[in-house]
């Protein structure tokens, strides 16, 4: 059985934040691959303009070409409506039995966790890596009462503290300041070669 990691987001656009999340949670817990799905409509974010899916793609490959154990999946991208997590694990569930998943969450979404969709199926179809987030505390307590299961799939992994976001680089982007280092040169490249996010936040 092949323990796959799967990390979700708009990845509008894709920084190192993500990739350090990704790679904490493979060294961690000795993931064989990670998956980054990318979200159709993202569920919390289902009134904002969000940049097209194919460059979304185009940026998340550029930003892990030639890294063996990452790869884009494609999944919540076919599926039309709002972006489900609960539903992209039933189906990848269903589709690869001889895979066991991890869902890769930061900690604030964790604290967030509750107020998903179907949640207690959430934990039992996946377990959580949970990679810490400057700031964000989280009542594992309160948390365990609303889903009991919840302790028993729960991991914490570390990793170095890094306070990027991608609102942020779009803003950065429009009001003409420097991505280096915050993301991958080729996802820089994209952006200027696109003209993506000069008109908007």
């Amino acid at each position: 059985m092949a323990a796959i990691g799967l990390l979700g987001g708009t990845f509008d656009p894709i920084h190192i934040g993500h990739l350090i999340m990704a790679e904490s949670a493979r060294d961690a817990l000795a993931l064989e691959r990670i998956e980054f799905v990318p979200t159709h409509i993202p569920p919390h974010k289902a009134d904002e303009l969000v940049t097209p899916e194919c460059d979304r793609v185009a940026m998340l490959r550029a930003a892990i070409d030639g890294v063996r154990e990452f790869s884009v999946n494609e999944i919540e991208l076919a599926r039309p409506g709002r972006s489900y997590t609960v539903d992209t694990l039933d189906r990848l569930t269903a589709e690869r039995p001889d895979d066991s998943f991890w869902f890769i969450v930061g900690s604030d979404s964790l604290r967030d966790l509750v107020n998903w969709r179907e949640p207690a199926r959430i934990i039992d179809l996946a377990r959580i890596a949970v990679v810490p987030r400057p700031g964000v505390d989280v009542d594992i307590e309160a948390l365990v009462t609303r889903l009991p299961n919840l302790r028993d799939r729960l991991c914490f992994v570390p990793a170095p503290f890094v306070d990027i976001s991608s609102s942020r680089l779009r803003e950065m982007v429009r009001t003409g300041h420097s991505l280096r280092f915050q993301t991958p040169d080729a996802v820089i490249r994209y952006i200027d070669g696109h003209g993506l996010y000069r008109g908007r936040p």
